[in-house]
């Protein structure tokens, strides 16, 4: 951009004018390099010195702003224009659905369809995606049929981002229809396969993998970080163990994301030194590679080895986050390293982190298994915000523990007026009047419930 802003200079120098196809080229430059403050000065620019604001140029401002993500300017630029090009309204959909602004890309959609304005592929993928992030399927449904029908199924954009809102919603045999009819290039490959690690089918998306390889189609990092979770939440060392061997062999660069995920991977596998191994690595570590290298030790069990991470951590340039202090404090919490638990829990203050529910939780679980029910309870009576379900479960199930029926009673009546709604917390209040022999009580709590119309989830036991 550099260059073209001098030779611009020039040309002003010399009193040469600029016509449409520079300005429109040089504000489309600004979008594609993010060049916010240069792209809005150069906005400013066009209009002080009168220079011409035809069609093309209104549309590359328009794409500019879309870009830059500044929905006012983008909304100000498309209301003035005085008469929209096909092109526009396009531009105007696809920068809706980029700035998270769904619901107005499908209200602009249905309204180009009722002025008879012809859609681009852009547009269809923008709609679809919108669909798929709120979750709008029966508009997804229709705007399937809709491309049927205009013969634009076959194209491939269209095809992964159909794949992709299927695969989100759960249908699974829609989603491999799409896959199996259009003419797939990586993107299809990867969107089916998250497709299925989304709707939990991981095994099926490692067999797609394995497919793929076999269809003579190269793996990009995408297809990589998907195909190694999968194999992350199956446990399977085997298979995961498989896929680091195809991307070492295949000479792929061992970069930051990928190592994150083969450390998380093994981790998950119970192959903690090699997680311990490829963290090492790492040169320059981030936060997320820190996170999961102290959530591995925590989940098999070994807060001193995480404890040690964080210690690391603090020392590195990396800030620690909420998701850092969660795996720790976890970790204390079934170590029943109190101490270092209530010294984490401040640490937070430190580095500006606010606690939420998940925190809160993991400090009255930690608390109450090692016996400080008051503690515990002071803890839960002081929050800020209302406690929910998990704070409320990790004081009432350490009550049980420690056999403090009379405390868990008068916890679960607490909790029930904080969530009438939760059946859970009336069965347990029960099941504690009975254990004290106190019948009709028991039975008092059981009938408060159905008079609350508050009906008893299907459970499951693993005896």
């Amino acid at each position: 951009m550099k260059e073209c802003l001098d030779i611009f200079w020039e040309m002003q120098v010399d009193g040469l004018c600029a016509d449409g196809i520079l300005i429109s080229s040089m504000a489309l430059g600004f979008g594609n390099f993010m060049s916010v403050r240069e792209g809005k000065a150069f906005h400013g620019l066009i209009i002080r010195r009168k220079f011409l604001l035809d069609q093309l140029v209104h549309n590359a401002l328009l794409s500019m702003y879309c870009k830059f993500r500044i929905l006012s300017m983008a909304e100000k630029l498309f209301i003035r224009i005085p008469n929209h090009s096909i092109e526009s309204w396009n531009i105007m959909v696809h920068g809706y659905c980029k700035m998270g602004q769904e619901a107005k890309a499908i209200e602009l959609f249905r309204k180009m369809q009722q002025l008879g304005i012809e859609v681009d592929s852009n547009s269809l993928v923008s709609v679809i995606i919108s669909c798929s992030q709120l979750g709008a399927i029966r508009i997804g449904r229709s705007l399937h049929c809709q491309i049927v029908k205009s013969y634009m199924a076959d194209n491939t954009s269209i095809a992964n981002s159909l794949i992709d809102m299927y695969g989100k919603v759960g249908n699974l045999t829609v989603a491999w229809r799409i896959f199996n009819q259009t003419q797939r290039d990586v993107i299809t490959w990867n969107t089916m396969m998250s497709a299925y690690t989304c709707c939990r089918h991981f095994s099926e998306a490692i067999a797609l993998f394995d497919q793929m390889l076999l269809g003579n189609l190269m793996p990009d990092l995408a297809t990589l970080l998907t195909v190694v979770s999968a194999c992350s939440h199956l446990a399977s060392w085997e298979k995961g163990e498989r896929i680091h061997c195809y991307i070492k062999e295949g000479g792929y660069e061992l970069c930051q994301s990928l190592v994150t995920a083969l450390i998380d991977m093994y981790a998950k596998c119970g192959q903690i030194e090699k997680s311990r191994e490829l963290f090492m690595l790492i040169e320059e570590k981030d936060v997320v590679s820190w996170n999961v290298m102290i959530s591995g030790y925590a989940m098999h069990g070994d807060a001193k080895s995480a404890l040690r991470i964080f210690q690391q951590m603090e020392e590195s340039k990396a800030k620690p986050n909420d998701l850092t202090f969660l795996s720790l404090l976890n970790s204390c919490a079934h170590a029943g390293l109190v101490e270092e638990g209530k010294f984490l829990f401040s640490r937070m203050e430190h580095y500006s982190i606010k606690p939420n529910l998940k925190h809160y939780a993991c400090m009255t679980d930690l608390l109450g298994r090692s016996g400080n029910l008051q503690e515990a309870e002071a803890l839960v009576m002081s929050l800020p915000i209302s406690p929910d379900g998990g704070v409320w479960g990790a004081l009432l199930s350490s009550c049980l523990v420690h056999n403090e029926t009379e405390m868990g009673i008068r916890i679960a009546k607490r909790a029930i007026d904080s969530d009438p709604e939760n059946d859970g917390y009336y069965i347990l209040i029960s099941n504690m009047y009975s254990s004290m022999g106190w019948w009709e009580e028991a039975e008092r709590a059981r009938e408060m419930m159905k008079k609350r119309g508050v009906g008893k989830k299907a459970g499951w036991s693993a005896m």
